[in-house]
């Protein structure tokens, strides 16, 4: 174990542990610390309940070898994210070697020293403007966002019905005695759906969410952590964000159904021309302007740049969509 953290004392509590993690983590990704918080607190929480004869300081310094300090479990989950970004990331364009010179120079400088074999370094290579604007279809993550798009209507429907419906009830009860747990129930289903919502993303846009809700301070009462619900600003956030997705579902649904169509229909229409009798064309004052054969090749062409355009409307909007979820969804 390093010195460095046998250096440092121990947290003599479970809320001393958490904040020194939460501090260990600063600067990394909010859903990455989140889900290391949940992680830390249930470890720790479960090993007290199993060993009732234990204070919490007895019970972290039991754990401290086998679990870790807080800095050093924040390392591994720096390590482990990195290994997780890439799986997210969309795969790196084609790559060329860099000159030999440039290789040459990562070796050792010190002419004493036996020179190491060292792989070549490859740098990406540069795309033209044609290849950029075709090369979006073969990011996975754009076929994602489009999905996520016609997605969305049901989705955001849902998610609205769900937190006017439930807020409006739970609110409106809360005179009686049964308001109260309704309305916890609510608040609790609201960070459920918002971990399904996350796992959407994640999966759909390949944005990084969380895994595990938020943590609470177990060891406060009811009253305690009835009210750090209330107080919590990402409880309200939450709920604004899919009072948000009915709105955007509608925009992101149109869009999509809209721009896929024309653009699919612009491409195959002088091929069901050929092989149906049907009357296809483009109709301008009753008269049909597209049944030349000279204006089939432009229909494709025309439809072949909008399809396209499509696919990269799609992707800027999974870009956008994931920060904004991303700025609503997790405690920062």
């Amino acid at each position: 174990m390093n010195t460095e953290y046998n250096a440092r004392p121990l947290p003599t509590t479970i809320p001393e542990y958490l904040e020194q993690l939460r501090a260990a983590l600063a600067g990394a990704d909010p859903a990455m610390i989140q889900d290391a918080l949940y992680d830390a607190e249930e470890y720790l929480r479960s090993e007290l309940a199993e060993q009732p004869g234990k204070g919490e300081a007895e019970v972290i310094a039991g754990v401290a070898g086998s679990y870790g300090a807080p800095e050093e479990v924040a390392e591994i989950y720096r390590e482990t994210e990195v290994t997780v970004n890439r799986a997210l990331r969309t795969p790196r364009p084609a790559t060329r070697p860099v000159p030999a010179l440039a290789a040459a120079a990562a070796q050792s400088a010190d002419a004493s020293v036996e020179p190491i074999a060292v792989a070549p370094v490859r740098e990406p290579a540069p795309r033209s403007l044609v290849a950029r604007f075709f090369g979006v279809a073969m990011d996975p993550h754009t076929y994602g966002a489009l999905f996520y798009m016609l997605l969305s209507l049901a989705t955001g429907t849902f998610f609205f019905t769900w937190v006017v419906t439930g807020l409006s009830l739970s609110v409106s009860l809360l005179i009686l005695i049964i308001g109260i747990p309704i309305l916890l129930l609510f608040l609790g289903s609201v960070r459920v759906l918002s971990l399904v919502e996350g796992r959407i993303i994640e999966t759909m846009l390949g944005v990084r969410m969380p895994r595990r809700p938020a943590y609470t301070d177990r060891s406060q009462g009811w009253l305690q952590r009835i009210g750090a619900m209330f107080s919590d600003g990402r409880t309200w956030l939450t709920m604004l964000y899919f009072v948000l997705m009915l709105p955007l579902g509608i925009l992101y649904f149109t869009l999509a159904t809209t721009l896929l169509s024309t653009s699919l229909a612009l491409v195959f229409a002088p091929l069901v021309a050929l092989l149906t009798n049907l009357p296809v064309g483009i109709w301008i004052d009753g008269v049909n302007v597209g049944s030349s054969f000279w204006w089939w090749p432009v229909s494709m062409g025309v439809g072949v740049l909008l399809l396209f355009g499509t696919l990269h409307l799609a992707h800027g909007i999974g870009k956008l969509h994931g920060a904004m979820a991303k700025h609503l969804l997790v405690r920062l």
